[in-house]
């Protein structure tokens, strides 16, 4: 007997008739002789509403994180109660558990918490006594009790860590897409599914763009071996297997290409080239559990450099605030700039460890579409560059074309 952990996300279970689906999905892979922990995501647009109701009741005040997080969770809490009346009315033995009362414990940070500890002796027992678990997506709690989030996608995370930690057999991602492509199919309609990729290529993916994986739960899923597959809810087409990579895997040079939209770059200007400067500057920045992506510092011609690194551009508004100190104690002629209105396109493909020439192949077709660069940023496996937001469409259908990922 199989133990299987399942995913849905919020449009998979976005409707009651939906929710009635997944239940019945549920149900046949328990008669097909598995044991199954299902997990869960609030249904589709719940989270925005919920989050809309926050800003009615608190004006222009922000609502402290402790309470979004309280609030939040109720979404997922909603999802797994509904899904597990479903399996309840076709006959089936099935319990609902929040993240806490699974045993998913993490860390302190609100709306961004990361899983530290999962106790899974209760998820054990309720599958040795005949049931199917539903577990809500998304959260934990932190180990004096407090309600945490795990950040948006952290259904994903949520599935991955616990197969891990009761040893699944199998982890599976159901979504509303048919697995990872080679692009947006919005964006790039020629864009095809990709069979399988390693979790370095998924990692880069979804750090660079791709919506179908939260990045963390791909570096759990690394960390801790979890094969899983990425498939669709509403078909049962054979999805994309993430696994660790094989040698034939290296004879692909691109396996994908990312974009980003919604970028702003931060410009920190006139900074003294002394030792411990950069180290000040994204201390104050990672102190604001804020992510930082690109960095790119001018070299020094007058004992003064420029470093520039882009964020999400609804984060720049705390991104100067936690700065504000340090450009302070940094003297004068320091400033910050912030330019909105760019996108990070990137291509990535651990072929690019054997094979030359990818980085002169990209920059030459941007520059024949007319597409200038901003920044550059380059990994083993990834090259990542900025362009302004309403050329990002085209910069990716001119990368699609230009490395055939069309087939």
């Amino acid at each position: 007997m199989s133990l299987i952990v399942q995913k849905y996300g919020g449009t998979s279970v976005g409707t009651p008739e939906r929710i009635l689906n997944v239940a019945k999905r549920i149900l046949e892979t328990k008669k097909a002789g598995n044991r199954v922990v299902a997990v869960v995501s609030a249904m589709s647009g719940v989270t925005n509403r919920l989050i809309e109701l926050a800003d009615k009741v608190t004006g222009e005040a922000e609502p402290t994180e402790r309470e979004m997080d309280v609030l939040l969770a109720t979404g997922e809490q909603t999802t797994i109660a509904l899904t597990a009346m479903a399996l309840n009315a076709m006959g089936e033995k099935a319990v609902s558990l929040t993240g806490a009362q699974a045993g998913i414990e993490t860390d302190g940070v609100h709306t961004k918490a990361r899983i530290s500890n999962i106790s899974p002796e209760g998820v054990h027992e309720l599958l040795n006594d005949g049931n199917i678990v539903i577990l809500a997506g998304f959260q934990g709690k932190t180990p004096d009790g407090k309600i945490t989030t795990l950040g948006r996608g952290g259904s994903d995370l949520t599935a991955i860590a616990m197969a891990a930690a009761i040893d699944a057999d199998l982890c599976q991602i159901y979504t509303d897409v048919d697995g990872v492509y080679t692009c947006d199919p919005r964006v790039v309609p020629e864009a095809r599914k990709i069979d399988e990729i390693s979790y370095d290529e998924m990692l880069e993916m979804a750090s660079s763009g791709t919506k179908v994986m939260q990045s963390r739960s791909v570096e759990f899923a690394k960390k801790f071996g979890v094969t899983f597959e990425v498939r669709s809810s509403l078909n049962n087409n054979p999805g994309t297997i993430v696994r660790e990579e094989t040698m034939s895997m290296e004879s692909v040079v691109i396996r994908g290409v990312s974009l980003e939209r919604a970028q702003a770059k931060v410009t920190i200007s006139g900074v003294n080239d002394l030792p411990g400067t950069a180290g000040k500057i994204f201390g104050a920045v990672s102190d604001a559990n804020l992510i930082v992506d690109m960095i790119v510092q001018n070299v020094s011609q007058t004992g003064t450099t420029d470093i520039s690194f882009t964020v999400h551009k609804d984060d720049v508004a705390k991104a100067e605030k936690a700065l504000s100190p340090v450009l302070a104690e940094l003297g004068d002629g320091v400033g910050v700039e912030a330019q909105d209105g760019i996108a990070k396109l990137s291509v990535v493909g651990i072929g690019m460890r054997s094979h030359s020439g990818v980085a002169a192949e990209m920059f030459q077709a941007l520059s024949e579409a007319g597409i200038n660069i901003k920044m550059i940023s380059t990994s083993e496996i990834k090259i990542t560059v900025t362009v302004a937001e309403d050329q990002i469409d085209e910069a990716a259908k001119v990368m699609h074309d230009a490395f055939g990922l069309a087939g």
